[in-house]
């Protein structure tokens, strides 16, 4: 049965992938999804809201995204969001629906974002070093005996390794989607 420091950190770092796959999952490669504009923060009833809790958000095709407000009055507000958001989209409103069609994906842009991917990969890394270190820091102050403590450090550093060569492995599929033409 495993320590209780190697659980927690395994869920911590399980969690640190995950989040950095979501955010690879926001660096859009030319086709749409909703992912690119569904964390996009929109005003909505006096607070600040994500969009995809005010708005259905669907890919008619490959080159569009279609937001469609539960409430027409939120339309202004959305494409603000969107255009604050600073995404490189440009919205047009048709109605009671917003279209989004995606910009042609320049060689530049391809590689700016590999540099966006690369960092977002660095923080996963980092997220995962840093959940190692808390475990390890528990650990010496668990004061197990010496062999179990070595034994604890290696399935932590072995968790560590894994984690990172996920990453790893993720950017470069990311990398090689976004370089594809």
């Amino acid at each position: 049965m495993p320590h209780p420091v190697v659980t927690t950190a395994t869920a911590q770092m399980k969690k640190a992938v995950d989040h950095t796959l979501h955010e690879f999952s926001g660096i859009h490669t030319g086709k749409a999804t909703p992912g690119m504009v569904e964390g996009v923060m929109v005003e909505a009833y006096g607070s600040m809201q994500p969009l995809k809790s005010c708005a259905a958000i669907s890919t008619p095709d490959a080159r569009l995204i279609q937001v469609q407000p539960w409430d027409a009055s939120l339309v202004k507000a959305i494409i603000k969001g969107i255009q604050e958001a600073n995404l490189g989209f440009n919205p047009i409103p048709d109605g009671k629906v917003i279209r989004i069609p995606l910009p042609d994906m320049s060689r530049e842009r391809r590689q700016e974002f590999v540099k966006v991917a690369n960092r977002l990969a660095e923080e996963g890394r980092v997220h995962v070093r840093n959940v190692r270190r808390d475990a390890l820091e528990t650990l010496k102050k668990a004061k197990l005996p010496e062999d179990e403590s070595k034994r604890t450090e290696k399935e932590i550093q072995t968790l560590t390794d894994k984690s990172i060569a996920d990453i790893a492995q993720h950017l470069a599929h990311k990398e090689k989607e976004l370089l594809a033409v």
